[in-house]
């Protein structure tokens, strides 16, 4: 009867916190469409700015479509190869006297889970990106009403991506492992072996948003910034610039869709790698519907542990100034992990049994309950600590930053992701502020206005490192759990640094993050040299386009950064996603292990490196900008050469910590979850050139 109960909750509670998720969205996406308060200005700064973004999303999506169709069919025929599409049956991992479901099943299952995480990923990041659009003309014009107003429009919008996220990736994995159990029936192994390709599909869109988003927005940023402040020294967001709208458009579809993508191709690994490593290795717990479900019923609670957080930012906390908009924000990741970390503890006791046997290779070991909670909760906590330590070395709040802007004067140059739906509220809310404040630029409104959406703009920079920091953290954790995953899989019993095959791989793999970084950099360089050289003959060539007499081709500004992305994000994903298949085909599973342990530690180092050091960058030009304290006036005003060399180094920084550290995060993650999908063929097929000879 206790049994039955347990089911019986487990299938109300993940549908019921689902849809709540999406309940969120639909009502934000009405308030949102059918504001009939936007003035003319705004309504068609904001109209370009959704129009670009859309047509670069399409546009993306059309190479992406291709990507996933031929990808797909290679995931088919490389997992049915393993038994020579065999639909008999095979002795299952974790007891070899019973037999499990035929490799045929687990290549077509395989195959359908891909195309289900890859659409998921791809329609979450296109609706956050459509309801960010409209929220920032939005919250320019409650910034009119005072700075709490638009606080609230800016979070609550953030919010809806947030929720959005959590809700699409909940509800399609659960709805997905329903239906194959149609098939698989108690064959947990097969199941979640199949599901996996859940988040790869997941993990390869993002891949491509992260990238291609990451080259657009910053191409426009840098030749925006080159150009306007250096050159011509106008503003930022000025609407003479003809970058500016381009610019914009990059926020959106760079760190709203891009970081969408990232967050949710983590949610959808860890959620992944905890079932297969669940179904292979735990014998208390294997034909347990609710406890093998564990992992998804962590994600449930925490849409709803993130809805009353939700609720404290904008209806207990009332934000009076300037100074209460960051402390408002640092206090929703701190609430919501804590009465997460509550949560986790409910469903660990509810869900799981009170003790049960872990099996792995012939170690068995007594695991209880509240070992796995703990297990769970320091990951959440770890993700808060991380958060708050890049901080300190990215706030200009701090000494760090300080010191960078100092040198100005002479130099030139699963359980984290529980909390996902907040983590994202909160790095949305940055990039709606920032296009909040370029629309009020553009549309001519008052430096009133301007002040109170940059104040919004400054805490959501501050608390972005927060979120990069989180995404760094939960992608080592992750992609930790994935290579475990992958051992268990491909039946490796130790994976041993002394041995030549792993240690070449150690060497390869640890390579791969500053291979894969320097593409990015460089990409991003191709497409900003473009930018520049379109702006500058814009400035030079259209008459009384300085004097503002003359309305700039933004149009053509955003072509150029929507082709050129395309084309850049090209080799570093094709680097991403065929290394794993090449290592794995020619020099087998070992060398294989070794490459994703030295991508994981490697990638981790070169990730944070990257974005600490590009967040000091941008940060210590913001400083200047601002002229809060009497060491930043020091400096000069806006124009002064400490300004322009810390523009100049900007032009570095926003790159570094905006495109090539949080694409490492998917690298590492891509690279481990494709190689689970594929550890079948791997071990069955793989090593070539050793067994040629």
């Amino acid at each position: 009867m206790t049994a039955l109960l347990s089911y019986l909750a487990t299938e109300i509670v993940i549908p019921v916190c689902a849809v709540n998720g999406f309940n969120d969205y639909l009502i934000e996406e009405e308030e949102g469409v059918n504001d009939q308060n936007v003035v003319a200005k705004c309504a068609e700064i904001q109209n370009a700015i959704s129009e670009g973004a859309t047509s670069f999303l399409f546009t993306e999506y059309q190479y992406v479509g291709v990507f996933m169709v031929v990808f797909a069919i290679l995931i088919f025929l490389f997992l049915g190869s393993v038994k020579g599409f065999s639909t008999k049956g095979q002795p299952c991992t974790y007891d070899e006297k019973n037999i499990c479901k035929p490799a045929l099943a687990t290549a077509l299952f395989s195959t359908i889970a891909f195309l289900l995480g890859g659409i998921t990923s791809l329609l979450s990041g296109f609706l956050g990106m459509k309801i960010a659009t409209y929220a920032n003309a939005r919250t320019t014009l409650e910034a009119r009403k005072g700075v709490g107003k638009a606080f609230i429009v800016a979070f609550r919008s953030g919010a809806v991506m947030g929720f959005l996220l959590a809700a699409n990736g909940l509800l399609v994995l659960y709805i997905a492992i329903n239906l194959f159990q149609l098939y698989y029936g108690d064959d947990w192994e097969g199941l979640f072996e199949a599901i996996t390709g859940y988040g790869l599909g997941g993990s390869a869109m993002a891949l491509f948003g992260r990238v291609g988003g990451g080259i657009y927005t910053k191409a426009a940023d840098v030749g925006a910034d080159l150009v306007g402040k250096i050159e011509r020294n106008i503003p930022e967001d000025d609407p003479r610039n003809p970058a500016v709208i381009a610019d914009n458009v990059g926020d959106n579809v760079g760190d709203i869709a891009g970081m969408g993508s990232d967050l949710f191709g983590s949610y959808a690994e860890s959620s992944c790698a905890a079932l297969v490593v669940a179904s292979i290795s735990s014998f208390g717990i294997n034909h347990e519907f609710t406890a093998m479900l564990y992992p998804l019923l962590i994600s449930s609670m925490g849409i709803l542990v993130c809805l009353i957080t939700t609720l404290f930012a904008t209806d207990f906390f009332e934000i009076k100034a300037v100074k209460d908009i960051e402390p408002a924000l640092k206090k929703q990741l701190i609430i919501s992990t804590v009465l997460m970390t509550i949560g986790i503890a409910i469903v660990s006791w509810v869900a799981l049994p009170s003790s049960f046997t872990i099996y792995n290779f012939g170690v068995q070991k007594v695991v209880k309950n509240w070992q796995l909670f703990l297990c769970v909760s320091v990951g959440l906590w770890a993700g808060l600590i991380i958060g708050f330590v890049t901080e300190y070395y990215t706030s200009n709040a701090y000494s760090p930053v300080q010191d960078v802007a100092d040198s100005c004067r002479t130099v030139a140059a699963l359980g984290m992701l529980s909390t996902i739906a907040t983590g994202l509220a909160i790095d949305a809310y940055g990039p709606i502020s920032d296009n909040a404040g370029g629309i009020a630029e553009m549309a001519g409104m008052s430096h009133r206005i301007r002040e109170r959406t940059d104040a919004l703009d400054a805490a959501g920079n501050t608390t972005a490192a927060i979120g990069k920091g989180f995404a760094i953290g939960s992608a080592a954790l992750v992609s930790l759990a994935l290579f475990g995953a992958f051992v268990s899989r491909a039946a490796i019993s130790t994976v041993d640094v002394l041995t030549p095959k792993v240690f070449i791989g150690l060497i390869v793999g640890a390579m791969l993050p500053y291979w894969f970084s320097a593409m990015t950099m460089k990409s991003v360089g191709s497409a900003a040299l473009k930018m520049v050289e379109e702006v500058r003959r814009q400035f030079n060539t259209i008459p009384g386009l300085m004097e503002g007499l003359a309305k700039p081709d933004y149009a053509t500004c955003v072509k150029i950064s929507t082709d050129a992305s395309i084309k850049e994000m090209i080799p570093p994903g094709a680097l991403v996603i065929l290394t794993p298949l090449i290592v794995g085909t020619l020099f087998g599973v070992e060398t294989l292990s070794g490459v994703l342990a030295g991508s994981l530690v490697s990638g981790v180092q070169v990730a944070i490196s990257a974005s600490n050091t590009g967040g000091a960058w941008d940060n210590a030009k913001k400083y200047i900008e601002a002229g809060a304290s009497e060491h930043a006036r020091t400096l000069g005003p806006k124009g002064s050469d400490p300004h322009k060399a810390a523009v100049i180094g900007d032009t570095i920084g926003d790159p570094l910590k905006d495109t090539s550290g949080p694409s490492l995060n998917i690298l590492i993650k891509l690279m481990a979850v494709e190689s689970l999908v594929f550890a079948p063929f791997f071990a069955t097929h793989g090593g070539l050139l050793f067994k040629i000879f």
